[in-house]
């Protein structure tokens, strides 16, 4: 994260363990059956060794007879059937349980995720959010639903195959003394350094989004001022320390690989001795020793799966850990505010800023009473979006108090400069706040803000598919898109940050008008970017940096001759 950036949750392994068996427990029956099926293939897995060693008893007997070989045979291939059957049918429930646990993670990230309240993300920035819903999600994907399968089989096979190999012979058992200790030193060392390496690699991948998100999404702004390579600085070096991260981590994985191949000669070595002296002394035929061999390699097959996995499983279960880290967040109220307000608005010695120690506002007073418009006025910077903000309920204030009506505190509508178009039609976005509209109702909204004509002219009428991959509206357009559907939400409050500023001098006087129609007989609080905007107030009030300087109608701001006239007189002499 970039400084002043706070990251979101990642939960720990018991909470990642307690979510995913909360989710998969209503299919236990189905569990069960998968770890028998894995069972049943693990036994039937120490058929072909322990036939294949009494083979070669058979080929130096001379009592045995080709029956003996093609009974053998026989239980070989059944073996390898039940073997077969068994482990496609624990893999195919395996894969069930994992993609359904998948699917259900990834639809209670999105729902959560879509009801953080706007502080949070703010905070953390959204591209951390963006990659534990992208690239966190696609590594669990890609790791768990083969991973799963495959330690669930070896699992049962290295526990069913270590007692086939006691059984056999109990000095057997010495063939952990050279390969345990070296396997638990790699898997150790592995452990103590790789997960940090793949949450630093996962925080990476979410630094270098946030980078390139706010790099796009202020594409035009970045292009006016020349800021192309300061931005394109900072995204190459959030994907440098990307790919460092990501070399470490593939440095101590080659180091974990030499060790178990380590482990594997010494274990192989040792059998090979055992076998050696046992049947010198009697106490083992050489088809003893061969089945002996040949466990051992279906032994490590499995071991040696198991602790390759580590490496997905660890990068999958870093991923996880992020994405349940923000299913398990608690559900707070995103509304800042104190409702039971005797206005509908009342702002009372509010303190507030973005950063601990650099207050952006201080002391604030502010009133809108009962069918009032307010706007709010002054250069770039005095803290008026912050206000919007504060009387919106998306940030809690450092000290003193907002407080908002019951009506104003269940329906307020905030409409900014940025409007955003939803992939769909139009009226799918019309239609966000009450989705059980009819066409009627939409047609009505779209009447009240004079956009009717306008939305007739798309293509399709209020079928037309707009969105990122679709028609694209204009600016104008999309604002006349939200004004529609905040007046179908019939607001007891109406907040408009600058909302017709982007929209262009050609279309300033329709935007105005439409939001007047959202305004009309509501009380509203007014972001004003253009000065006509206050002409028409209940009340104007002036603000410099993060203050309140003057407050009152626009005629009598004008005749008072301060910070509102100097600013009137600049308007009228530069205005469009």
């Amino acid at each position: 994260m970039t400084a002043g950036q706070a990251a979101l949750p990642v939960a720990g392994t018991r909470e990642v363990w307690r979510t995913c068996w909360a989710l998969l427990r209503p299919r236990a029956w189905l569990v069960l059956l998968v770890t028998l099926a894995f069972v049943l293939a693990a036994a039937a897995g120490l058929v072909l060794p322990t036939a294949l060693g009494r083979i070669v008893d058979l080929a130096a007997s001379p009592t045995s007879d080709d029956a003996d070989v093609w009974r053998l045979g026989a239980w070989m291939a059944a073996g390898a059937l039940v073997q077969a059957l068994a482990t496609g049918a624990g893999a195919l429930g395996a894969a069930a349980l994992v993609e359904r646990l998948l699917a259900q993670l990834r639809e209670r990230m999105v729902s959560r995720a879509l009801t953080l309240p706007r502080r949070v993300v703010e905070r953390t920035g959204t591209g951390d959010l963006t990659s534990r819903a992208s690239d966190d999600v696609a590594q669990v994907a890609q790791g768990l639903p083969g991973a799963i399968p495959t330690v669930a089989a070896s699992g049962f096979t290295l526990l069913l195959t270590i007692g086939a190999l006691a059984a056999l012979q109990p000095w057997f058992a010495l063939v952990v003394l050279p390969v345990v200790p070296i396997q638990a030193v790699a898997l150790r060392s592995y452990l103590r350094t790789a997960p940090p390496l793949y949450a630093a690699e996962r925080t990476a991948l979410g630094v270098r989004a946030q980078h390139l998100l706010a790099a796009l999404r202020g594409l035009p702004t970045v292009q006016a001022f020349g800021l192309g390579a300061l931005h394109a600085a900072r995204i190459g070096t959030a994907s440098w320390q990307v790919v460092r991260v990501s070399m470490r981590a593939r440095a101590v994985l080659n180091t974990f690989f030499s060790r178990l191949n380590t482990a594997e000669l010494a274990g192989m070595a040792t059998i090979l001795v055992l076998a050696f002296v046992l049947v010198g002394r009697g106490d083992l035929t050489v088809g003893g020793a061969t089945t002996a061999m040949l466990l051992f390699l279906q032994l490590f097959g499995p071991m040696m799966g198991l602790l390759l996995l580590v490496d997905d499983l660890q990068s999958a279960l870093a991923s996880l850990g992020r994405i349940v880290g923000v299913v398990a967040m608690p559900v707070e109220d995103d509304d800042q505010r104190r409702p039971h307000g005797a206005h509908p608005v009342s702002v009372d010695g509010v303190r507030f800023g973005y950063e601990p120690g650099t207050p952006v506002l201080h002391g604030v007073d502010l009133l809108v009473r009962a069918g009032e418009r307010v706007a709010v006025v002054g250069t770039s910077g005095a803290g008026k979006s912050t206000l919007a903000a504060l009387v919106a309920g998306a940030h809690a204030p450092w000290s003193g108090v907002v407080e908002v009506s019951d009506a104003a505190h269940a329906r307020t509508v905030l409409i900014s400069q940025e409007v955003h178009v939803f992939a769909g039609t139009v009226r799918d976005n019309i239609t966000l706040t009450r989705p059980d509209a009819d066409d009627a109702t939409v047609r009505a909204a779209l009447d009240a803000v004079g956009g009717s004509e306008t939305v007739a002219a798309l293509p399709q009428g209020l079928d037309t598919e707009v969105g990122p991959h679709a028609h694209q509206l204009t600016v104008a357009q999309a604002q006349l898109v939200a004004l529609a559907r905040a007046h179908l939400a019939d607001p007891a409050l109406v907040l408009l940050d600058e909302a017709t500023a982007e929209a262009g001098s050609a279309h300033g006087a329709m935007l105005d008008r439409a939001a007047d129609a959202v305004m009309r007989d509501r009380p509203a609080l007014v972001i004003a970017h253009r000065l006509d905007q206050a002409v028409h107030a209940d009340r104007v009030v002036v603000m410099a940096e993060g203050r309140v300087v003057e407050s009152g109608s626009h005629d009598e701001l004008v005749a008072a001759g301060g910070t509102y006239a100097h600013l009137w007189a600049a308007w009228q002499r530069h205005r469009p």
